[in-house]
């Protein structure tokens, strides 16, 4: 089981950015997806930084995949987009059915979790157009994902978002900035300030979802850790990790000991919640509401 630390969703300071990827350049991360997948007004750091942070992480011997925007806009949305198929050095994720469009007849790029692939026929069109590798629906349950992958005649590689907020949803709007009474075009950048998204809490004061710009989360961290197994069985053979502020080195650390077999899965899970944002939950593979723990 291979591990990837998928893309930053979060608007973090840019020197954050790169003190956080040259601890990833030593972690126990295979695979690391970069760019900006959210929200094309963050401008901490620009297309070159990525390329330049993937270039160290290159020289680490770690995979890198540069990850298009999920949402896309305006001429400006698409001119990142063009960049980052037209980069020449790294192999691309489409999050969007425009960079499949840009992408297509070109082996080995990415089907994001973004572009909502539920069957084996819709994977089979990807694969024939060049996707190599298939990253589930973050709400994809066990059942589905075994049967798309066995009702898929060609060879892809699958992927599972296995452990932190899930991105749920993706909006024009901008909830951050509505929190502040302010405009998109205008927002002041607020979302810098909440570095694991900003909970959102019912009228009885529970936990129930997290807002990270355009972007709506889950309150409760996603975490696959207890279904290894299953995981395998089901035919995944990469298990992706989110980004968040607190060790995120010590979360891949955990996994890795975890899918080596070297750390009980009880023993990983403790150790993840030490650092977890939210409480876990793993409803969605369990094809129960993804707000639930099994």
């Amino acid at each position: 089981m291979r591990i990837a630390l998928g893309p930053l969703q979060y608007y973090w300071p840019r020197s954050s950015v790169f003190s956080f990827y040259e601890e990833v350049a030593a972690s126990a991360a295979d695979i690391v997806y970069l760019g900006e997948v959210v929200c094309s007004r963050r401008h901490e750091l620009e297309f070159e930084d990525w390329m330049e942070i993937g270039g160290a992480l290159a020289a680490a011997r770690k995979e890198v995949v540069i990850s298009t925007q999920a949402l896309t806009e305006s001429e400006g949305d698409l001119k990142l987009v063009r960049r980052a198929v037209a980069n020449g050095v790294f192999r691309v994720e489409a999050n969007d059915m425009g960079a499949v469009r840009m992408l297509q007849g070109t082996a080995g790029w990415v089907a994001g979790p973004h572009l909502n692939v539920y069957n084996g026929e819709t994977l089979g069109l990807l694969a024939r157009l060049g996707a190599a590798r298939w990253v589930a629906p973050v709400e994809a349950t066990r059942t589905m994902v075994s049967d798309t992958l066995a009702a898929c005649a060609a060879a892809v590689e699958a992927e599972i978002f296995a452990h932190g907020r899930l991105p749920l949803a993706f909006s024009a709007r901008c909830f951050t900035a509505r929190r502040f009474n302010l405009q998109k075009e205008s927002c002041d950048y607020r979302c810098i300030e909440f570095p694991d998204g900003m909970l959102l809490q019912t009228r009885e004061s529970r936990p129930f979802l997290a807002v990270n710009g355009v972007q709506t989360q889950s309150a409760g961290v996603y975490s696959l850790i207890g279904e290894l197994p299953e995981l395998r069985a089901a035919g995944v053979g990469i298990v992706r990790i989110s980004p968040q502020s607190g060790d995120t080195p010590g979360l891949l650390r955990a996994w890795r000991a975890a899918c080596d077999g070297e750390l009980a899965a009880a023993d990983a899970r403790a150790a993840l919640a030490a650092a977890a944002p939210g409480a876990f939950c793993n409803g969605f593979w369990h094809a129960r509401p993804g707000l639930e723990a099994a």
